[in-house]
């Protein structure tokens, strides 16, 4: 094995399972301590900054000369749990590839940036402008790590390392998870007129908001992300078959585009109930808010986006697709405040899937080409 490879199997060989996810998993705090030992043990100054106890994110610098632009290069630590899989923390190689938990969805990309940090910091010519480096937890969840970073440190721009098939990244869609309780009356099954089934109440939201995908799908499309959507995700309801229900809990996504905001998602919802509630005076039902990320979307000819076609461009022989995902990143996280962010880096498959693999020279491409976005952006 080469550095890169030995370095990528060292990682995708320690569980970072996180434990919101899984209960019980391993968490962030081990593949922590190796990235900064490893950033320590090159001449890279890294610290350990707790977000949760024992979840801590890794922050490095390379300091430039001055009157350059800040890069923040990012990837997240954690991955999502490994039931099913044989040997998730084995990495191993075959065909060019490396399989393992992980070693797709992100370490790769976390891999190739340590080595791009190495590279700037061997060069002759120092760098005008900084660049850090954000190695975070919980971005499988619920984006904690990134949320810390954005509340503690800035930057002129974000190179987010997730794999992207070798694609420039400059949006994504959101997503806003809510909850619709519908209220039943208790009773007794063989006695309908004391009972209220919420269940069945709950089917007319399941038709009405079926009816709102509809809709959502036929509005004008965003030329990267298509429309958004709506889904349900949970059920849960009843207590015995003998008993009217008198609750019934709805689990709803919305994944939104940008523009969309909470308030008109929600606005949406209430109307869809009050409709109901207008045609039943027995149906009741009620809307809860549980959590809200936002889409992300950068300017494709901003100077970050220009730095890593240009990078890409002089690495692979040819620019770069430029293109949007369907899903959600810390990305949107660093642009809330004011960081603009892309997103770049290897190729593979399976990602959260029972055999993952990225493609090592893919990997090999992207440590070139961070590092040539460090060069064109700082300077």
């Amino acid at each position: 094995m080469d550095a890169l490879e030995n370095l990528l199997a060292d990682l995708v060989r320690i569980d970072s399972v996180n434990p919101d996810l899984v209960p019980g998993g391993a968490g962030e705090a081990a593949v922590a301590a190796f990235v900064a030992d490893w950033l320590q043990g090159v001449g890279i100054d890294a610290q350990l900054e707790d977000v949760r106890p024992g979840r801590p994110n890794v922050v490095a610098r390379l300091r430039g000369s001055g009157g350059g632009r800040t890069l923040m290069l990012n990837g997240h630590l954690d991955t999502v749990g490994v039931v099913g899989m044989d040997s998730p923390h084995s990495p191993r190689v075959a065909g060019g590839r490396m399989y393992g938990r992980g070693a797709y969805d992100m370490k790769c990309g976390l891999a190739a940036a340590m080595l791009a940090l190495v590279a700037i910091r061997e060069r002759s010519t120092p760098l005008r402008g900084d660049v850090l480096f954000t190695a975070v937890i919980d971005e499988e969840n619920a984006g904690l790590g990134t949320r810390a970073i954005a509340e503690r440190y800035t930057a002129d721009g974000a190179l987010i390392a997730e794999p992207t098939e070798l694609s420039l990244i400059v949006a994504h869609r959101g997503f806003a998870w809510h909850e619709i309780e519908t209220h039943g009356v208790a009773a007794h099954g063989s006695l309908p007129e004391e009972g209220v089934d919420a269940i069945a109440h709950m089917g007319r939201v399941l038709v009405a908001f079926e009816g709102l995908q509809r809709v959502l799908a036929s509005r004008p499309a965003h030329p990267l992300l298509r429309t958004g959507s709506l889904h349900a995700g949970l059920i849960r309801g009843g207590q015995e078959l003998t008993s009217y229900p008198a609750s019934c809990v709805l689990g709803l996504e919305r994944r939104t585009l940008p523009g969309e905001t909470l308030e008109v998602i929600e606005a949406e919802y209430r109307g869809i109930l009050e409709r109901l509630a207008t045609d039943d005076p027995a149906f009741s039902a009620t809307l809860r808010p549980l959590l809200a990320c936002s889409p992300m979307e950068t300017d494709p000819q901003g100077p970050l986006a220009t730095a890593v076609r240009a990078a890409a461009a002089a690495t692979l022989g040819q620019e770069p697709e430029t293109a949007g995902a369907p899903f959600w990143t810390d990305g949107a996280t660093l642009a809330e405040v004011g960081i603009p962010a892309v997103l770049f880096g290897p190729g593979g498959a399976g990602a959260h899937a029972f055999e993952e693999w990225v493609d090592l020279e893919s990997v090999r491409q992207c440590v070139a080409i961070y590092a040539r976005v460090i060069d064109g952006f700082c300077a």
